[in-house]
Parts: structure tokens; sequence; C-alpha cells
């Protein structure tokens, strides 16, 4: 691939030795935030963007100190770099869509469809027609009540289906620190994919009104407290409630 023309990504820190990337030259529908924690023995990075250009040479990570990527869920928007990675951990369910990385189950062929699907090319005579996402097979599968051990740091996989079937989130309990990937986040709630179930949806919202937490980090938007994030899941709920009652 071509040199880097401009910074494709952004970068900040958002505290408790987190750091936010994110793209600002991909269409607001594909323009995810991901994440990079920093452990003693370990450091982990929570999804990985559209992969229009790498992303692994950013990350300030000693040679010899392990760095575990973790995938939320499959879709494009969360797992084009995730192939740069060695140590691949995603759930159970959606292993072998990682291992394909096929346009259907990825929404690829959504993204090259979009009329602006960039707003800035990352790299000379790039057109949406070239993107493909590498397969990345996973190295590990990871489930409900799975921890994610980085020395001094541990995080809790959750599973939480309904925008896709595996969708995950990894909760650092100590902090009360919540990285929520798609399963919850400041905007609109996607749950009307052909991997979408509003049924199950709405059981993993109603685990999350329960949960204590201080902060929540998603897959798009800003970051959340706890009330914000229970007010997004009970607004789900009455929502999905509504439209059974009006059906």
């Amino acid at each position: 691939m071509p040199a880097i023309q401009l910074p494709w990504y952004e970068q900040r820190d958002v505290g408790d030795g987190i750091k936010q990337f994110s793209q600002p030259y991909i269409h607001r529908y594909f323009a995810a935030n991901f994440f990079h924690l920093r452990g003693r023995d370990a450091d982990l990075i929570i999804d990985f963007g559209m992969g229009l250009q790498p992303l692994r040479p950013l990350l300030d990570v000693p040679p010899d100190k392990p760095l575990i990527a973790v995938a939320t869920h499959i879709h494009a928007d969360h797992i084009g770099a995730f192939h740069e990675f060695e140590t691949r951990l995603g759930h159970p369910l959606e292993a072998d869509a990682f291992a394909r990385m096929s346009d259907e189950e990825t929404l690829a062929q959504v993204f090259r469809e979009l009329p602006n699907a960039v707003t800035q090319p990352p790299c000379p005579g790039w057109t949406p027609e070239h993107y493909r996402i590498t397969p990345a097979p996973l190295t590990r599968q990871v489930g409900e009540g799975d921890v994610i051990d980085l020395g001094d740091r541990q995080l809790q996989v959750m599973h939480l289906p309904g925008h896709s079937h595996g969708s995950i989130a990894l909760l650092e309990q100590a902090r009360g620190i919540l990285f929520s990937g798609d399963v919850i986040y400041r905007g609109g709630l996607v749950d009307d994919l052909a991997c979408s179930d509003k049924g199950i949806y709405r059981r993993s919202m109603e685990r999350l009104l329960t949960l204590e937490i201080r902060i929540a980090h998603g897959g798009h938007g800003p970051s959340m407290d706890q009330a914000q994030m229970r007010e997004i899941a009970r607004g789900y709920l009455q929502g999905t409630a509504a439209m059974a009652t009006a059906q």
C-alpha cells in the first residue's frame, strides 16, 4: 500500500491509560471508535476501524510486550485491520465469519456502494471498489464470563447479542469502565441487519440497565456515563415495545 498521504487516524487520550482512535475521513455510518488500553504485562486493542491504512505501526507498544486484539463483532467498521495482529480474540458465534470476512457478513459491500464513502482517499488512486477485508482467523475464542488479563487490569467478556449474533462488550469492573462496541452507544442503534434480532437485543438492553459503571466507551459517538447509558437502553426498550404494540 502506498505511503499515508495525511494523518488518517485521529488519536486522543480519554484517561485511565486508554487511547481512543477515530477515522475522520470516513462516512459517518462507518466512522467507528476503537481503543488501545495499556496494561502492565500486556496491552489491549479493542476494534480496528476500516483498515484503509495500517493501524499496528501507530501503536506505541514495545516489540517484546504482548498485544491482544479483541473484536467486538464482525462488521467492517470494526475489523478492517484485525489481521495486522497476531493474537486475535472474538466470540465463537462469529469465528467462521472472521476467517472468511465475506461481504455479506462484514457489510463491506455497503461501504463500497456509498456515494461518499470517504472525504479524502487513503492513498493516491484509491476508490471504494478497491476495498476488501483480509481474513483474520481467531487465535482464541472468548465468550460470556471469560477474562482478559493484562496483569494489573482484568476485563470480563459480556456476550450481548442483538446487533449481531456474536456482539460482545468488555467490562473492567475495578475501574467501572465498559467498552461496549455497537451494543450501545450515543446515536441511532442498528437492529435491522440480517444478523440482528430485536428480541435478543432487548434482553441485552435489560442487562445493561442493571450494570454498574462509571463510563462506557461505545463503538460510535461520545463516551457515556451510567445515567446516559441507561437512558439509551430504556429508550430502546420503550421504542421496541411501542412498535410491538402497534403491530
